[in-house]
């Protein structure tokens, strides 16, 4: 018997993740909005800068269509080793987050997550398609597809032109 042709996914909405809490969450919820996807770590030296920078983008984009999700990872350094809700708890608490953070994952190697898969493809970093670090940054266009990748020390306000671009808003 033949096997069904597997669909490959088009875009970051054709995907399904689990949220912190273990519940499913289909992209496809997010169509039509400009996202930035983050692979975050809580004792990271990035941390404070970046969450701090992704509040702020939030707040003054999320009315105009910007989401920030956050994926969290410990693959480098060993910088996010909580459980998922002891992550919640940190970025909610620490840093008044509000965007929304999604179940731990891996993004390099045999473990990757699907959906990090899809991100990395065709968007080079400086080490081929892996992630660098922590905070590597992805630009997702209203239409699903990836639009920018970021290094790590790549601070979120100074991509506030392409959100902005991305948004439509001046």
């Amino acid at each position: 018997m033949a096997s069904q042709p597997t669909e490959i996914p088009k875009t970051f909405y054709d995907f399904t993740v689990k949220d912190a809490k273990g519940n499913d969450v289909d992209l496809s919820v997010y169509k039509g909005k400009v996202l930035l996807v983050i692979n975050v770590a809580s004792k990271c030296g990035l941390t404070n800068s970046n969450y701090t920078e992704l509040n702020e983008l939030y707040q003054k984009y999320k009315d105009q269509g910007l989401e920030i999700l956050a994926f969290p990872c410990n693959q480098f350094g060993a910088q996010e080793p909580g459980s998922n809700e002891e992550i919640e708890d940190f970025v909610c608490t620490r840093f008044k987050s509000e965007f929304p953070i999604f179940d731990k994952i891996e993004v390099n190697g045999d473990n990757t997550a699907p959906v990090y898969k899809f991100l990395k493809a065709g968007k080079w970093g400086f080490f081929g398609d892996n992630i660098q670090w922590n905070f590597t940054k992805f630009l997702v266009d209203k239409d699903g597809k990836v639009s920018d990748r970021y290094y790590p020390t790549t601070p979120p306000l100074s991509i506030e032109r392409d959100i902005k671009k991305l948004l439509g808003v001046s």
